[in-house]
């Protein structure tokens, strides 16, 4: 993956790999010896997709799936890759969090599918969030051919309508399942909250499309 590359004291290295491998262990090699206090390794989790059954619903965004966060209108108090993790937030720090909105408008995020998929039900969670959370929110779909991320994020404002817009409360988890409309398999979604505030975790729900 890396071939040997000098390191210095006291320092941090980055090394970027140019692999689209997936890769389950890793071996980590010194020479010839001597002490590194962390070793990170950055990458997309992948899933073997052909193990999961068609008629399987699964999270389509969780990060463990590999969903990805790829474009936000701002992130002041949160990642807006916090939405898409495991369980539900311990805190509001972690969840995903846009600052007071002094324009018209409203804020968004961009996240890519794991996989391209039909969507059954959305989740959205405001757990923590009780004067902060937003007010509504909708969801866009697309299924999308190429183009880069900053490409996606103006394609985005035309996308179709996957969840029109729903009102939303403090400090719970909103399911949203007969209000879904059938725009067929999809591979990203605009979340849209309006007018700005708090969202601690996203699940979108669906079967896989081959």
């Amino acid at each position: 993956m890396l071939p040997s590359v000098e390191l210095q004291g006291n320092s941090h290295h980055y090394h970027e790999i140019s692999n689209d491998q997936a890769f389950s262990h890793l071996r980590f090699n010194i020479y010839p010896d001597g002490g590194v206090a962390r070793l990170r390794v950055y990458g997309v989790p992948h899933r073997d997709w052909s193990k999961v059954s068609e008629d399987e619903q699964i999270d389509l965004v969780a990060a463990l799936n590999g969903g990805r966060s790829i474009a936000c209108s701002d992130e002041h108090y949160g990642s807006m890759s916090n939405i898409l993790n495991l369980g539900r937030g311990v805190n509001m720090g972690d969840g995903w969090e846009t600052a007071r909105r002094r324009t018209p408008g409203n804020d968004w995020v961009i996240v890519a599918l794991g996989h391209k998929g039909e969507v059954e039900k959305v989740i959205v969670d405001t757990l923590h969030f009780k004067g902060n959370y937003p007010d509504s929110c909708s969801i866009q779909g697309a299924f999308v051919k190429g183009g880069t991320d900053s490409q996606i994020e103006t394609q985005s404002l035309f996308w179709r309508e996957l969840l029109p817009s729903q009102k939303l409360t403090m400090h719970a988890e909103h399911e949203f399942a007969e209000q879904i409309n059938a725009i067929g398999p999809i591979t990203h979604i605009r979340l849209n909250v309006f007018p700005d505030g708090g969202v601690s975790r996203l699940r979108v729900l669906g079967k896989v499309s081959r």
